[in-house]
């Protein structure tokens, strides 16, 4: 009965409804199903042998957070394809204040998992060690990163290529008749905004020899890029691209507290895609993410791994594509 209990507390489900998974009996969503054997693997209990078969395992997924819904769209899309290969994703959140990357990792091995993903999690951060993906590795255990190359770790990398994103944006505003754009991303210890920094430049240079380049780095967030956006603003740009769909937000936000209309006075390009991005005011244009495709990779690869397939330790770019939206227009005359 305390095991009954245990199991309904995790999956936030009757005992009733813990009965019946745990006895192979129908009338229990595939979901709910699939909450209670999440729930006797994380919590250490052994499966009924006649359950046995329906995972062949663990693997922890670590996000850094789900404020920013790109992380979210991430995690649901390797969930789906862990759960269709039959094993059980275990979801680790971070966040500030929180339980700790490591803390997770030992969590995780404690659980016995057959691997880990890690997604923008501290090899993202060129500023940290990467000791601790080299003991993983000298364990044996398989591993893969989404987004953040680091050479020194032995690993898979899948990676959207940040460079390629920010040249399709400064070409469309280019196009545009836009001169003076600016860049507005995150912290330049992170790798993928390395790769954005490097692309505006390179995308500048070559689209628009000769003009003046403008960038400002600050938080991932609404406030930081309304923070990046006023000061981009007072220099005179007629363009923002922007790290992050949220950062977006933030420079729309910025724009209408100076007086500015979107897209009429100042053009705003995102960056991932998110959910529900296109049904903001003005809908967002931005730089979309492939998240299916790379999920996708990210599983397969790992999944080799463990069947002992010989693995590629390399990075695999893929692909961002532009999408059009009401945030980018003409630039302004005059």
């Amino acid at each position: 009965m305390s095991r009954l209990a245990d199991l309904a507390q995790y999956a936030g489900v009757s005992e009733a409804t813990v009965s019946r998974v745990l006895n192979d009996r129908p009338g229990v969503a595939a979901a709910t199903r699939q909450a209670v054997l999440t729930a006797l693997d994380v919590l250490g209990y052994e499966r009924p042998s006649k359950l046995r078969r329906s995972s062949a395992g663990l693997v922890g997924l670590i996000v850094p957070e789900l404020t920013n819904p790109i992380f979210p769209a991430f995690a649901q899309a390797v969930e789906t394809h862990l759960a269709a290969a039959n094993y059980t994703p275990v979801l680790c959140t971070q966040v500030p204040g929180g339980v700790h990357e490591d803390e997770y990792v030992q969590m995780l091995l404690e659980r016995g998992v057959a691997s880990i993903i890690f997604i923008s999690g501290y090899h993202a951060d060129t500023k940290a060690g990467v000791e601790r993906y080299t003991t993983l590795r000298e364990r044996g255990l398989p591993i893969t990163m989404i987004n953040g190359w680091r050479a020194d770790i032995e690993a898979t990398f899948i990676s959207n290529d940040d460079v390629a994103g920010v040249h399709l944006a400064v070409r469309h505003l280019r196009d545009m008749g836009h001169t003076r754009i600016g860049l507005a991303t995150g912290p330049s210890r992170y790798v993928p905004v390395q790769r954005k920094l490097r692309g505006y430049q390179e995308a500048m240079d070559d689209l628009l020899p000769g003009s003046d380049q403008f960038v400002q780095t600050t938080l991932f967030t609404v406030e930081g890029g309304a923070a990046a956006g006023r000061r981009l603003l007072d220099q005179g740009v007629t363009a923002v691209v922007c790290g992050s769909d949220i950062m977006a937000l933030g420079v729309v936000r910025a724009a209408r507290q100076a007086g500015l209309r979107v897209p009429e006075d100042v053009s705003v390009v995102g960056s991932d895609d998110s959910q529900l991005i296109g049904f903001t005011d003005p809908p967002l244009t931005t730089v979309r993410q492939d998240v299916t495709a790379m999920s996708e990779a990210a599983v397969t690869a790992i999944l080799e791994e463990i069947q002992g397939e010989e693995v590629a330790h390399r990075e695999y770019l893929f692909a961002p594509e532009l999408i059009l939206r009401g945030s980018t227009g003409a630039a302004p005359r005059g």
